[in-house]
Formats: C-alpha cells, sequence, structure tokens
C-alpha cells in the first residue's frame, strides 16, 4: 500500500516540476503548486498523444520527461494564446 502511495507523491512531485518549467518557459513564472501540478499532469498526458499522433515514442525516463514538458509547454501556449484571443 505504501508503495501506491509513493509512486504518486513521486508522479504529483514531476507533474509540479514539468509545470513549474512550463510555466517558466512560456509565462516567465509558475501558476502555484496546485496549479503547477495540474498543467504538468494534464501537459504529460497532451505530450503523451501529440507524439502518439507523430509516431513518437519515449524509450527512457528522460524521453518521458521531455514529452510531458513538451505537452505542458505547448498546453501553456495554447490556453495563453485562447485567452489573448477572448
Amino acid at each position: 500500500m505504501s508503495n501506491s502511495i509513493g509512486n504518486w507523491v513521486v508522479f504529483l512531485l514531476i507533474g509540479g516540476i514539468i509545470g513549474w518549467l512550463a510555466g517558466l518557459i512560456v509565462k516567465g513564472r509558475g501558476f502555484g503548486i496546485v496549479g503547477d501540478i495540474v498543467v504538468g499532469v494534464v501537459g504529460g498526458l497532451f505530450g503523451g498523444w501529440i507524439f502518439g499522433v507523430l509516431g513518437v515514442s519515449a524509450y527512457s525516463s528522460l524521453g518521458a520527461f521531455v514529452t510531458a514538458l513538451v505537452g505542458a509547454v505547448l498546453l501553456v501556449a495554447l490556453t495563453r494564446f485562447f485567452k489573448l484571443a477572448a
């Protein structure tokens, strides 16, 4: 049981780091701890989907990190674009 809880903690921590980095890259600052985690997790899913459509696969932890970061950056850029367009 503690192993699954530990996995969730690591998953959320990495999501927070990825979201924070995406916020720095696109906006110049993060979104707060909860926002960073949400952007990181959803961005990771988005990046995995985009890379899957393009036929690109990640075979290492670094590849998965880059995939999630690219997805998070694209997610932040898209939300910023639609926010400015509205």
